[in-house]
């Protein structure tokens, strides 16, 4: 086993925390302070993050929204299964990349209003190439797609037998502004308008990039060896105007603040050896574990993330895999509320 597997996390007792509803409102989730330099935590509500930043910060957000990109489908016999919808193949909108349970080469699925979907081929990477009978186009899915969210959400709420709230809105940023996402870039979640609003009173300014989140960020990483993890591209892009802005801030000594394991990659494929940001649009592989040196941000918010998972890994190469070790078991003392639904971690 490497060093840096990270095996430990697994053995936080964490299902209980998993959380199945954000919190309402949105900034009253907790936030935990990590101060990398004095190896410290504090425990705070995300409403207080004003007091952490001021005029030397620089918010670096992802402004990918999440698309209705789960099918109910039907399989011959009856019995019920879903098609995760990951992005088109043929411009026709026939043929698709998807995430789909238990089904075979050449099977046929039934969705919503009568469209077969083929399963054509299984992909090297786990997922499946779907034919459709009739065009998968943005008409169809908003009027039979669902968002979808986390599995561990959801037997969450079976476990506790509670209601679901409707999720079309609150599975999103307030900010989400263009679609492309199969799961929320969580760590905006925290955010509200009346919050933006007393940062930029203090100065604090915002930038928004973009990456669709994919398959890569939430495949589990499995291997003994982490080196060996590959991470699977995801679209990504910075605009001319945000890298101006971001260079702008650095070079007159200012801080980037990464909101999210997105965020920071996106910064992280586009920055070269000196932090440097270039504009531009293209694919995001890096997979950040510890021993990874950061050329951009100084601070980062992220949310409490899924042993086994990218997010951590690269959350672990930020804050040292000891402290933010330290700062999880507090966590679960404390009774944080976990993963994509749940509270807030903000490293300094």
């Amino acid at each position: 086993m490497t060093e840096d597997a990270l095996k430990e996390f697994s053995s936080l007792e964490i299902d209980p925390l998993i959380a199945d509803r954000p919190a309402e409102p949105r900034d009253l989730s907790r936030l935990l302070a990590v101060d990398r330099a004095g190896c410290s935590l504090s425990h705070r509500h995300f409403r207080d993050l004003p007091e952490f930043l001021g005029p030397r910060d620089l918010l670096v957000l992802n402004r990918s929204r999440v698309w209705k990109a789960r099918l109910e489908a039907k399989k011959p016999g009856g019995g019920r299964s879903e098609i995760l919808l990951m992005g088109p193949v043929s411009g026709d909108s026939f043929t698709w990349t998807a995430l789909c349970r238990k089904v075979r080469d050449g099977q046929e699925l039934t969705c919503p209003g009568g469209v077969k979907a083929q399963c054509q081929a299984r992909n090297p990477d786990g997922s499946y190439t779907f034919r459709f009978s009739a065009p998968v186009d943005e008409a169809y899915l908003a009027a039979n797609g669902a968002v979808p969210l986390p599995q561990y959400i959801l037997n969450a709420r079976k476990r506790r037998g509670t209601a679901a709230p409707p999720d079309e809105d609150k599975y999103q940023t307030v900010y989400a502004a263009e679609a492309g996402s199969i799961a929320a870039p969580t760590a905006g979640f925290h955010f509200t308008p009346e919050l933006f609003a007393r940062l930029e009173a203090g100065g604090v300014k915002a930038v928004f990039v973009t990456l669709h989140i994919g398959w890569g960020t939430f495949r589990p990483v499995r291997s003994e060896d982490p080196g060996a993890h590959v991470m699977m591209e995801e679209e990504c892009a910075v605009s001319s105007e945000a890298a101006e802005a971001i260079n702008r801030h650095r070079a007159a000594g200012g801080r980037l603040v990464a909101v999210g394991t997105s965020s920071m990659r996106t910064l992280e494929t586009f920055s070269d050896e000196s932090g440097l940001v270039r504009p531009g649009s293209g694919k995001a592989g890096l997979f950040i574990r510890p021993g990874y040196r950061f050329k951009t941000a100084g601070a980062f918010i992220t949310n409490l993330h899924v042993p086994e998972s990218a997010p951590l890994y690269m959350t672990a190469a930020f804050a040292g895999r000891e402290l933010l070790f330290k700062a999880y078991a507090e966590a679960v003392k404390e009774k944080y509320r976990f993963y994509s639904y749940g509270d807030s971690m903000l490293i300094l």
